[in-house]
C-alpha cells in the first residue's frame, strides 16, 4: 500500500438534481485500514454520494479527496488504485468470466503474471472457479454480482468503494465477501460499503455512518445488541428534529 494514501475526505458536499436536493453538506472520512459502512433507507443518498465520489456524478458544491487528492486532480495511476462496484457493475456480455477480470485487471495496470495471480486469488475466494470459462450472460445474477465483485476487490485497491456488495449472494458467498473485504482493509485499504444487512455490518464494520434525507444524522454504536432498534431510533429522532425545525 501506499504511503500516502489518506483515505477518503468528504467535506460539505451537497448534491442537487432536477432542483431537489440529494446530499445536504455531507461530510465523512473513511481512514486507511478501515471498513466505514453507509446505511439508510432507499433514497437516502448512498448510491448519489458514492457516484459523487467516483466523478460519475456532479456535486454542486463541497469537496472530495481521494488518496490525498482532490477529485478532479486524481491521475491515471491514482484511479488504477480505486477498486469500486456501483449498482452491480455492467459486465461485458461477449466475454467469459476470465476474459472479463484479466480485462479489468489489464486497465488497473497489471502484468499478465500479476493477473493471472490476482484473478485466481479472487474467484477462489468468492467461489467463481467453477464458471471461470463461462460468458458472462450465461451466469445468474448471483455469479454475476461475484464477478463484479471480483473485478473491484481484485488488485487489492488503496481505496475500495462498494454499493449493496451482499445484493444476491449467498450465505456462503457474503461470508467469503467479508474475508475478502477485510483482507483488503487489513492491507491498509480505505473501504467504504453500503449495506441493508445490518447484522453483516456488525461483524465487519469498523464504523457505521446513518444518511437520512441527503443528511448525515448520526454514527451507529458497534457494541449494541440491536443494530436494528438504533438504526430506527435514530432516523426517528431526526425526523421528528427536522419537523421541529420546520414548524
Amino acid at each position: 500500500m501506499n504511503d500516502e494514501n489518506n483515505g477518503i475526505a468528504v467535506s460539505e458536499v451537497t448534491t442537487r438534481l432536477r432542483g431537489q436536493t440529494i446530499l445536504d453538506a455531507v461530510t465523512l472520512h473513511i481512514k486507511p485500514g478501515s471498513v466505514h459502512a453507509l446505511v439508510g433507507m432507499n433514497g437516502a443518498g448512498k448510491t448519489t454520494l458514492m457516484r459523487n465520489l467516483l466523478g460519475m456524478l456532479r456535486f454542486d458544491s463541497g469537496q472530495v479527496r481521494l488518496l490525498g487528492s482532490p477529485l478532479d486532480r486524481l491521475s491515471a495511476e491514482a484511479w488504477s488504485r480505486i477498486g469500486h462496484m456501483i449498482e452491480g457493475s455492467a459486465l461485458y456480455p461477449e466475454f467469459t468470466v476470465r476474459e472479463h477480470l484479466s480485462n479489468m485487471f489489464a486497465l488497473r495496470g497489471l502484468s499478465d503474471t500479476c493477473t493471472v495471480e490476482v484473478l485466481n486469488h479472487t474467484a477462489e475466494g468468492l467461489g467463481l472457479t467453477p464458471w471461470i470459462d463461462a460468458r458472462t450472460n450465461r451466469l445468474s445474477l448471483g455469479t454475476r454480482q461475484k464477478v463484479a465483485l471480483a473485478a473491484a476487490l481484485g488488485p487489492c485497491p488503496e481505496i475500495l468503494i462498494l454499493d449493496e456488495p451482499a445484493n444476491a449472494l449467498d450465505p456462503i458467498a457474503i461470508r467469503a465477501l467479508r474475508d475478502l473485504i477485510r483482507e483488503v482493509a487489513d492491507l491498509g485499504g480505505a473501504v467504504l460499503i453500503s449495506s441493508h444487512h445490518l447484522d453483516e455490518l456488525a461483524r465487519l464494520a469498523d464504523h457505521v455512518t446513518l444518511l437520512h434525507r441527503g443528511s448525515i444524522v448520526g454514527d451507529l454504536d458497534m457494541s449494541g445488541h440491536d443494530l436494528e432498534k438504533v438504526f430506527f431510533e435514530t432516523i426517528l429522532r431526526a425526523d421528528k428534529a427536522r419537523q421541529s425545525k420546520e414548524s
